[in-house]
């Protein structure tokens, strides 16, 4: 009868108190935060109840699970013993990494919620992504090295292995050089404030929104929804185009191509209008002018702002509809056109008179200068001191 209640008691009772300790840190967890609404700490440290339960039914079963004195427990024991180490080990990284996530993530969540600027609050946000990325691979790695160190061969293969840690050392630098950059590029990225999740980027020709950091790599995410990925290495060799950087308000043109005939005054009137209408115009500034001309065409620039790049966009395009329409229906004139008349000829199809010489085409001297009248006519012997070309 003994034999049959000692198991079923160290057991039993090493399951029924972690439990009881689960269920008073729960209460006591749910208690706090219902105390304190200005801090969501103690609401997500409720989320370390199961990595806690874990550990805690592990060391309890690791430090008497010899006492139920089974037949097969004492026959294993050393293997048990193992086991319920490395499980303990394990829970023990876990139940880290939640509080630590924990903590970090209420420390965001009440700088986000007391910071109204948005720029400070993706900084914040990228370098938090980044430490709790190292936290959690330190913390793996470590559990892993103890894991390792529990059995007995590893110690001896490990002590050993400490005579040439400097050779591998040396051989793991050169050879994972890239990866290692990566990682100290993405510290670099992480507090140096080069870019954040959430900035406005233009890489490669490609403008896209930054979506994910990570030590190695960045996502960027398109306007189309393709994800370009990136090494982070690119970021702090090669220039990029970082549009939220010092603020998020953006300035953006529109260009016309149009006919010298068009109504500039009443198209400063009809922008004025379409800005009126446009939700996505943030009311700070605006203009037109115009700003080149040709032969055939002029060119008219538009400038809007708005309180972003999505903005910025949804601007230029309602801004260009508009008033493209607004052209064609009120003044399809000052559309651009295409001559196709034929050219008109010199009186009798010939080069008019200069001098004592007609009917024929000018010299190259009367083309490239301006003082022709001077030269001597073809024939005639050069005055002295006539002007030179300088060609030829």
């Amino acid at each position: 009868m003994e034999n049959a209640l000692r198991p079923l008691t160290v057991v039993g009772g090493s399951v029924v108190l972690t439990l009881v300790v689960g269920y008073l840190v729960d209460v006591t967890l749910r208690r706090a935060d219902a105390r304190h609404h200005e801090t969501p700490l103690w609401g997500l440290l409720r989320r370390c109840r199961l990595p806690l339960q874990v550990v805690l039914l592990t060391a309890l079963l690791r430090g008497s699970y010899a006492q139920t004195r089974w037949r097969l427990i004492v026959e294993h024991e050393a293997g048990i013993g193992q086991v319920l180490s490395l499980v303990l080990i394990g829970a023990s990284a876990w139940l880290v990494v939640r509080i630590a996530a924990a903590i970090v993530e209420s420390s965001y969540a009440r700088y986000a919620s007391s910071t109204r600027d948005a720029a400070r609050v993706r900084r914040v946000r990228t370098q938090v992504t980044l430490i709790m990325r190292i936290v959690t691979a330190v913390v793996v790695v470590v559990a892993v090295a103890a894991m390792l160190l529990t059995f007995p061969d590893f110690r001896t293969i490990g002590t050993s292995m400490l005579a040439s840690a400097g050779i591998i050392g040396i051989v793991a630098g050169v050879a994972a050089q890239s990866t290692l950059g990566n990682l100290f590029a993405g510290f670099q990225i992480a507090f140096g404030d080069m870019v954040r999740i959430g900035d406005t980027v233009v890489v490669d020709g490609e403008w896209g929104v930054v979506e994910e950091v990570t030590l190695t790599f960045l996502a960027v995410r398109t306007w189309d929804e393709r994800r370009i990925t990136m090494p982070v290495s690119y970021f702090t060799s090669k220039p990029f185009e970082n549009w939220s950087r010092g603020g998020a308000q953006m300035t953006g043109t529109v260009f016309f191509h149009l006919d010298h005939k068009a109504p500039v005054s009443l198209m400063r009137e009809k922008l004025k209008d379409i800005l009126a209408k446009c939700p996505a115009w943030d009311g700070r500034d605006w203009s037109l002018a115009v700003t080149d001309t040709t032969p055939s065409t002029i060119q008219v620039r538009a400038v809007v702002t708005a309180k972003d790049a999505d903005d910025i966009w949804t601007v230029r395009c309602v801004v260009r509809e508009e008033m493209v329409t607004w052209l064609c229906e009120k003044h399809p004139y000052a559309l651009p056109r295409i001559a196709t008349s034929p050219a008109s000829l010199p009186p009798n199809g010939q080069w008019p008179e200069r001098g004592k010489t007609s009917g024929r085409p000018p010299r190259a001297s009367e083309v490239h200068s301006n003082n022709a009248d001077n030269y001597a006519l073809d024939g005639e012997v050069p005055a002295k001191g006539a002007p030179r070309t300088g060609r030829g």
